[in-house]
């Protein structure tokens, strides 16, 4: 099972932009000693992988203490795939992750993320290259699909089990919704159903009683959680210790602010440019501050901040005042 394999059943999912190496440095600091997670990279293009020296770029270092690494690649072609997939493995990777679930309108328009699922056969053979181009294990990580047909999502699922995925991470939601509505987790239960691989569950997790749930409703063998892992990394270690209780909001607050600090400590060991690092801090912020208070009057500060100095001063002056957290970022306020 993916759970004894990697331990702990609790994912933070691949995010373009989020899941680098400062943020799983802060997320790992709330995984109890003795435990391990299986950590995504960034979407890595297929494409420019074959021409880039792994960790050359940000968006593909990984620290020297770090195991356990499932870099998630876009493609739909069988040479880049082939050669990135053998970079990926020789730089360190545990596992691959394929990304059939992007719904940007680049990737529908040059037939891959979502757009992969619009052909069944098309889809299982990008998976059966991946497969026998490493010895890792592949999984692929996708939506409902370009509309909502289940009948159709339960065959799209088989021919990728049958092509060789060791597992699937459904999010349940249709491509054109992106992030909007609701998750249906009634298509996690019943994907579940169908496979004999196992099947991480993700969409619309912000709290351990949502974690709990999706369990217990879909019978997932995993919860793969975004941006509130991102917002509230210390879900990890309340999922570990099974704490079912929301922490204090205040403290959460206050946590959010510590770790915004590390965030920008790590930043800057990675040796960017401010304007880079402010970039990728604010982009943190534009995408975790709802769940926040006045989080908007931190959006500004990351944004409008003219040098890293006035950066750390300006966070550490918001957060010298108690600030909450919302358990839902959809209830703030």
């Amino acid at each position: 099972m993916l759970s004894q394999r990697f331990m702990m059943d609790v994912y933070l999912a691949p995010m373009v932009g989020l899941t680098h190496l400062a943020l799983r440095k802060v997320v790992a600091q709330y995984v109890p000693e003795g435990q391990s997670m299986l950590w995504p990279t960034e979407m890595l293009s297929s494409w420019r992988i074959p021409k880039e020296v792994l960790g050359s770029s940000f968006e593909t270092l990984k620290g020297p203490e770090e195991t356990h690494i499932c870099p998630q690649i876009l493609g739909n072609e069988e040479e880049p795939i082939r050669i990135s997939v053998q970079k990926l493995e020789d730089w360190g990777a545990t596992a691959i992750d394929i990304n059939m679930g992007c719904p940007v309108t680049k990737a529908l328009r040059h037939n891959y993320g979502v757009a992969l699922m619009g052909d069944l056969d098309y889809a299982a053979r990008v998976v059966e290259v991946t497969v026998k181009s490493t010895k890792l294990p592949v999984s692929v990580k996708l939506r409902a699909g370009l509309q909502n047909d289940l009948e159709y999502l339960l065959r799209f699922v088989k021919a990728l089990e049958n092509a060789g995925a060791a597992w699937i991470t459904l999010h349940p939601r249709v491509a054109g919704l992106k992030r909007r509505g609701r998750a249906d987790w009634s298509q996690i239960q019943k994907v579940k159903a169908h496979l004999s691989i196992p099947v991480i569950g993700n969409g619309d997790v912000e709290s351990v009683g949502d974690y709990l749930r999706m369990k217990s409703e879909t019978g997932c063998d995993g919860v793969m959680i975004g941006r509130a892992l991102a917002a509230k990394p210390w879900l990890v270690e309340q999922i570990a210790r099974s704490e079912d209780l929301p922490r204090d909001p205040y403290w959460e607050g206050a946590e959010y602010g510590r770790n915004l600090m590390l965030l920008i400590q790590y930043l800057e060991e990675a040796d960017l440019s401010y304007e880079s690092l402010q970039k990728k801090l604010s982009f943190y912020v534009r995408m975790t501050h709802m769940w926040l208070d006045f989080g908007h009057q931190l959006n500004s500060i990351s944004t409008k901040s003219k040098n890293l100095e006035e950066l750390r001063e300006g966070v550490f002056k918001f957060f010298e005042s108690p600030q909450r957290m919302a358990v839902n970022s959809a209830l703030k306020g």
